[in-house]
């Protein structure tokens, strides 16, 4: 076992895992995995509790004094089951070219099930019913504090952080109608994680870099700073319409370099890798399997 280090301030990442056949919530420190303590937990469940009560700085100071090597846990969504996950389709520029899209006038939104999400290194499953299964590297934006109608000078101010997102969409099954609902939300066929990042470790979120790899191959390399809506443009813009809670997941948009735009289409399969690097956010790693 590991013993827990003075945490000076809140420059760790925060995830969700299960251990010993408990569902928990902890940090992640040099490799090591402190399980909140269990006094903590008794006031807040799990992360989106935490969020919720506003006591996310609280937790480095709230850790049980061993540790678990990172390598022994399994992870979970970062936020196991969030309120809502709102996502953003056709949001880079390189994106909509390669689909052949006009750049829209709004924000074109879809949202996912908890159910269509796994953690880090768990497997994600490509559907029995479809041939036509894409990857999506994106960056997933963490609301830490209710937000409504909230202006786009505020937007930062209600985010508590930042994690890897693998929107795993089904093609033929998204093309059934305009809406992505059917092809976005089959269950293990996207990822959230492996943590959340807090925002004061990200003063520029624009400036990120976005990386795809299938198989160790790089499929999307883009930057936030491409974004035709920016994350203080999507936090003003969805909470007009809906109040945007503590562990909601705001999901940004992928950039190009998508499996259905190359020629011949690139789908995933049993047994291909991919991970969504978004440097110091972290990299977001799962296999495909088959249901």
């Amino acid at each position: 076992m590991f013993s827990a280090p003075i945490v000076k301030g809140f420059t760790v990442k925060a995830l969700s895992y299960r251990h010993d056949g408990r569902s928990t919530y902890g940090l992640l420190i040099d490799g090591v995995v402190y399980e909140a303590a269990a006094a903590f937990r008794e006031r807040h469940v799990n992360l989106r509790a935490l969020l919720e009560s506003g006591a996310l700085a609280d937790l480095p100071g709230n850790l049980d004094a061993e540790g678990t090597a990172e390598a022994r846990v399994q992870y979970l969504p970062v936020i196991p089951a969030p309120d809502k996950t709102i996502c953003v389709g056709v949001n880079y520029r390189p994106h909509a070219e390669e689909m052949g899209r006009t750049l829209p006038e709004h924000p074109l939104l879809f949202v996912r099930f908890a159910g269509s999400q796994v953690g880090h290194r768990e497997s994600l499953v490509k559907p029995a019913t479809s041939v036509q299964y894409d990857y999506e590297g994106e960056l997933a934006v963490i609301i830490g504090r209710p937000a409504w109608r909230v202006a786009r000078s505020d937007a930062l101010a209600v985010i508590a952080g930042f994690a890897c997102f693998m929107d795993g969409s089904v093609r033929d099954w998204q093309q059934h109608s305009s809406q992505f609902t059917a092809g976005k939300n089959f269950r293990r066929s996207g990822a959230l994680g492996p943590w959340l990042v807090t925002l004061d470790e990200l003063p520029d979120p624009a400036s990120l870099r976005l990386m795809t790899r299938v198989n160790g191959e790089l499929m999307q390399d883009g930057r936030l700073g491409d974004l035709i809506f920016d994350i203080p443009q999507l936090i003003a813009y969805c909470s007009s319409f809906t109040e945007l809670l503590p562990g909601d997941v705001l999901v940004t948009g992928t950039p190009g370099g998508v499996g259905a735009a190359r020629n011949p289409p690139r789908w995933l399969d049993a047994g291909d890798t991919v991970e969504i690097d978004v440097g110091p956010v972290g990299v977001l790693c799962n296999t495909v399997t088959t249901e």
